[in-house]
Order: structure tokens, then sequence, then C-alpha cells
């Protein structure tokens, strides 16, 4: 088993960034392609659970959520937020960092840094 686990999207520079920083700490790492390889509710609440930031932050609030008529107010607690991003995957923030039983989004970029230092 990997020392940190990467939720990851290859178009996302700060996601690549993360990837680079992981890369260049030489920590043994899983990379999920969380758009390819979806996560199930069960596996969402599990990383919400782990999570340091608020749940409502793993979701992004892009052209895309609005686009679906979404509105932010309705997705702050867990089991709303793991719903959607089962739903649509392509609104969870990135990237994401797990190592054991923690959790970060890695926004903004030095924030991966601190997070593997630990």
């Amino acid at each position: 088993m990997a020392d940190v686990t990467l939720f990851h999207n290859p178009n996302c520079s700060t996601s690549r960034h993360a990837l680079d920083e992981v890369n260049a700490a030489g920590v043994d790492t899983d990379v999920v392609q969380y758009i390819k390889d979806p996560l199930t509710a069960a596996e969402l609440l599990d990383l919400i659970d782990k999570l340091e930031d608020p749940p409502a932050d793993l979701v992004r609030k892009d052209g895309f959520f609005k686009d679906q008529g979404l509105v932010e107010g309705d997705y702050t607690d867990p089991q709303a937020v793991a719903t959607l991003l089962e739903q649509y995957p392509r609104l969870m923030q990135r990237p994401v960092l797990v190592k054991g039983d923690t959790a970060i989004i890695g926004r903004p970029k030095d924030r991966v840094a601190e997070f593997l230092k630990d």
C-alpha cells in the first residue's frame, strides 16, 4: 500500500503540480484518475471523513455546476456531497491527497508540500 493517494486530473495544472511535488518528495504514491475511475458514494464518504476541509469544499462550483442548475447551499453535508460527486465526478475538487487517516484538497498549491512533510 502506498504512503499517499493522489486523486488526480491530468488536465488540471494544480493537480499536475501536486503530482510533481509527490514525485519530487520520493513518496510512494497511488495515483487515481477519478474521472476515468469514479469513486462510489461509499468511497467518497470515506474520503470526506478523512478530509481536513469542509465537505462543501470538495465540490467545484464552476460553470458545469451552474449549467446543471445546482445550488451551492444544497451540497454542504457529507451525504449530499458524496451523492453529487458520484453522479458528476468532474465536479470533485482537485487535487486531493490522502495520507493515512488524513486528506486535504491541494489548493492552494503550497498545501501539498506541507502535507507531504508531516
